[in-house]
């Protein structure tokens, strides 16, 4: 039989990318009005970055705590159906959260969020399922990380330009008595609709990649067919349809490869053996990485091509051991991954707090207490933000994701063809301590225009860094495993810890920022952050 070499199963991988876009802009939508709204709430100035930092520790903390019952139930039911109850609980929280009326309640609703959707992992895993070849993984893993970015572009827009309409717009939303009830809604409302077209999208066309569930019928998908019949009947574009239908599928000749399950697993196999060996593989793999790994990152039906060897599932390995899980290079990684999320979200956290926060605080609130120790140097010792409001914070986060989508789309493949992954990763992280040191001297720039200037500077070289760090230690975490049947309990672990990771880095940056400040030390979450970024470089 003619071998072939493998390719991206790009039709899937869009699909996916398209049911995963409306996470990333629910999350960053949020940062610019943020502040805003527990300001609303009755929150002193100087503890709203303590409680910023709260509604982001309970998503996470509350994300962490289910990824096991999550993978189970992917692992049970398929990946699509969790996927797509994952973003329908999602979508009803995000509305729920436009509306909240006190602190309690915006801190519950965030914890119900973080708990009811487990998509990060389990998007993870399908990407690992689909593309199992390692010269194929710098590209397929760096797709969900482009798509966080550019739902970075519209998150911060959405929130930015649509919080607090009534006062922003009379002429349009002034009349509205809900709108000047909520002025935290709009947004929501907004994104609700770009949650309906991911899961309209998922629904017709995402297919399930867990194996034992891959061959049962779905009724998502079979609807999602009729409807591209029709419209391609319509179009009068029978011979088209019918010469396309083929080919609309990922287990075309690139899904039909096997999983990693040695050093050589990039050959594609031959023989209907060696093809139904690794199905085997893929099932066992798919299995133990649902089970651990659902926390937090244009098709219709078609005849499967390879089918179903029960003789061989029964024969399936059991689950791998941890002491097979927990290799060196393994545990290195995890605690890099886990390092890496506390302080780069930490950081996306407060800094809209840092931003919001007046540039004379006198003037807002009473002055801040005297330097504590007069002996320390003189320039840690000043409280001055940049006094923005929601609509000019989220120009900045807009300006900050696209700045993310070019790189990952044109510099992050380039970089690890030219100085291989590790290297990169070892980058970004010497980055990340001069990135958090700098960033609250960028309101002591003199000049205006020099200021902003400071601070998109400081913001681009830490979204040059995350951008480029989050898929390398993907990359570098992925191959310290020695088989997808390893992998999938790794990669559970690793979102776990990355889970606990940005439940505690905001909690602790919004609780060293309202310290700072009560003592003109602003800078003090900064270099809290900077010391973490240090200590994750280390490994």
């Amino acid at each position: 039989m003619k071998s072939h070499k493998p390719k991206l199963p790009v039709q899937q991988l869009a699909i996916l990318a398209v049911a995963r876009f409306a996470e990333p802009l629910a999350f960053t939508s949020v940062f610019p009005y943020l502040p805003e709204m527990i300001a609303s709430f009755g929150v002193e100035k100087k503890d709203i970055a303590k409680w910023a930092g709260a509604t982001s520790s309970v998503f996470s903390l509350a994300q962490s705590i289910t990824a096991v019952p999550w993978g189970r139930a992917s692992d049970r039911f398929g990946r699509k159906p969790t996927i797509l109850v994952g973003l329908f609980c999602t979508m009803v929280c995000f509305l729920i959260w436009g509306v909240s009326t006190s602190l309690p309640m915006a801190i519950a609703i965030r914890a119900i969020q973080g708990a009811s959707n487990g998509n990060v992992g389990i998007i993870r895993t399908m990407v690992a399922e689909m593309v199992p070849e390692r010269e194929l993984q710098p590209r397929a893993f760096s797709i969900m990380p482009l798509v966080w970015s550019i739902g970075s572009i519209f998150g911060p827009a959405f929130g930015g330009f649509f919080a607090k309409p009534a006062e922003r717009f009379p002429a349009l939303f002034g009349g509205s008595a809900f709108l000047r009830a909520y002025p935290f809604a709009l947004p929501n409302i907004m994104g609700s609709i770009i949650f309906m077209a991911s899961l309209t999208t998922a629904l017709l066309f995402l297919h399930e990649s867990l194996y034992t569930k891959r061959h049962a019928r779905d009724w998502g998908r079979v609807l999602g067919a009729r409807l591209s019949d029709a419209l391609m009947m319509r179009g009068g574009n029978r011979n088209r349809y019918h010469g396309r239908q083929r080919r609309y599928s990922f287990q075309d000749d690139e899904a039909t490869a096997p999983l990693l399950a040695t050093h050589h697993h990039h050959h594609m196999h031959d023989s209907s053996s060696k093809a139904q060996s690794s199905v085997s593989t893929m099932a066992v793999s798919s299995s133990a990485a649902s089970s651990s790994s659902s926390s937090s990152a244009s098709s219709t039906a078609s005849t499967p091509v390879t089918t179903v060897d029960s003789s061989r599932l029964e024969k399936a390995p059991a689950a791998p051991s941890m002491r097979a899980v927990f290799t060196r290079q393994s545990v290195i990684n995890l605690i890099s991954y886990t390092f890496l999320a506390l302080h780069s979200v930490a950081y996306d956290q407060v800094l809209p707090v840092f931003l919001n926060y007046p540039e004379h605080p006198q003037d807002d609130g009473g002055a801040a207490h005297p330097p504590p120790s007069s002996h320390l140097p003189a320039f840690l010792f000043f409280s001055r933000g940049f006094g923005l409001d929601s609509g000019s914070i989220g120009t900045i986060f807009t300006l900050y994701g696209v700045v993310c989508g070019l790189i990952q789309f044109l510099v992050f493949p380039m970089l690890c063809a030219r100085f291989g992954v590790l290297r990169c990763f070892r980058g970004c992280a010497l980055a990340f301590p001069l990135v958090y040191i700098l960033t609250p001297y960028t309101a002591l720039v003199p000049g205006e225009r020099a200021r902003y200037a400071a601070l998109v500077a400081v913001m681009c070289v830490k979204a040059f860094a995350v951008i480029v760090g989050f898929p390398c230690t993907t990359i570098l975490l992925t191959n310290s495993a020695a088989s997808l049947t390893v992998l999938g309990t790794l990669n559970g672990f690793a979102t776990t810890f990355s889970a606990l990771g940005r439940a505690l880095g905001p909690a602790v940056a919004g609780a060293a920022f309202s310290f700072g400040v009560r003592r003109s030390f602003i800078a003090l979450p900064w270099w809290l952050l900077a010391a973490i970024a240090a200590l994750g470089a280390v490994p």
